[in-house]
């Protein structure tokens, strides 16, 4: 795998803890978000913020941890992150001992924050994000690909941050996984949302645990949840597909995060047989199968699969599939991602291989 530069097109940011409380705008300083140690009797350092759910930190750098050794680092805190938390020339170390050579960069803390019910809260919150973000790429813009995070509570303010953060030097900016119910995307209100991404070339993720809804944390029901993630993000991509979002705007760049890719086949399927046998109760018509929409304007990232990549490569297409590390969170393929590559790649054409490991995120975030 060494002769492939190799980006992960899905890893993240672990803000220190004192980062919101330090940027945020000073109306907002008592309610910047913040770490707490101990909660509800649970040992740990964990993220508070208004009405989310309290998170333990220790998920977020995670990886490494053998699966035995989990529950313990759950109980840790801060004093166990690794220093690229605070230090981006670190951060290539940790890029150099994993054979990467860049990563896109989400939040992490910040992707709960989707969650809160103060909108102004929420947009202060991303601001300082934001800023902190494209202050730390700015190290080295070449590996450390940064990607924002916008609110789209206000749809015109919406635009003016993400017109911000393109010229600040991010690539690219998180919504909501899921939006509010009385808000779908499929609505019309977001066209000029929409508009401007395409015009700037910012795609738009839609990432795990970014629901509007919020996040409910239950250790007891580790697995049930997280098995639910991935669900209303597809249900997102359904909307817009049929509500003629990537009819409207062709050149809109869209990315499932961190949600798999083996259910895309299926997806495609199953909403173009939709399409075919519904579409005249909602009077729906569109100049292409909701399947060619998906090739055309979605691409998405996967980690850990390895059985059924090749099949999603040749019904969803090479040119639309993204390797990720996931660093540092637990979910982590590192510090054996060139393994796990190895491991997902046999018998796929090489042109294709070095598609999926970088050159599409190259493309995609449009880095040299």
């Amino acid at each position: 795998m060494t002769a492939y530069r190799i980006i992960s097109g899905d890893s993240h940011f672990v803000e220190p803890p004192n980062m919101w409380a330090e940027r945020i705008d000073k109306k907002f300083h008592d309610q910047a978000p913040h770490t707490v140690r101990g909660h509800g009797g649970q040992e740990g350092e964990f993220f508070v913020c208004e009405n989310i759910t309290p998170v333990p930190v220790a998920g977020f750098f995670g990886s490494g941890k053998s699966d035995e050794e989990l529950p313990a680092h759950r109980k840790r805190g801060f004093e166990v992150a690794p220093k690229s938390v605070w230090d981006p020339a670190e951060r290539l170390k940790e890029q150099d001992a994993d054979g990467v050579s860049a990563e896109a960069l989400y939040t992490s803390m910040g992707m709960l924050l989707f969650g809160l019910d103060d909108a102004a809260l929420r947009a202060a919150c991303f601001r300082a994000f934001n800023d902190w973000a494209a202050e730390y790429c700015s190290y080295n813009p070449k590996r450390l690909i940064g990607l924002g995070v916008i609110s789209l509570e206000d749809i015109p303010t919406a635009v003016t941050e993400l017109e911000r953060i393109a010229q600040k030097g991010l690539h690219g900016a998180l919504i909501w996984g899921a939006p509010p119910e009385d808000r779908p995307y499929s609505s019309r209100e977001y066209d000029p949302f929409w508009a401007a991404a395409q015009d700037l070339q910012m795609p738009l993720s839609l990432h795990i645990l970014t629901g509007r809804g919020g996040v409910q944390f239950d250790p007891r029901r580790v697995l049930y949840r997280y098995m639910k993630l991935p669900q209303e993000i597809q249900l997102s991509f359904a909307d817009l597909i049929v509500g003629g979002v990537p009819e409207r705007f062709p050149r809109l760049k869209l990315v499932s995060a961190e949600n798999d890719v083996s259910w895309i086949p299926h997806f495609m399927y199953r909403l173009d047989h939709a399409y075919d046998r519904l579409r005249h109760f909602e009077s729906l018509t569109l100049p292409m199968l909701p399947s060619e929409y998906m090739k055309r304007n979605v691409v998405a990232t996967f980690q850990f699969e390895t059985t059924n990549v090749n099949f999603t490569r040749q019904v969803f297409g090479a040119d639309n599939i993204l390797w990720s590390s996931d660093y540092p969170h637990t979910d982590s393929t590192w510090p054996h991602s060139q393994d796990l590559i190895a491991q997902a790649f046999g018998g796929i054409p090489e042109a294709d291989v070095q598609k999926i490991v970088g050159a599409n995120a190259a493309q995609l975030y449009h880095v040299e």
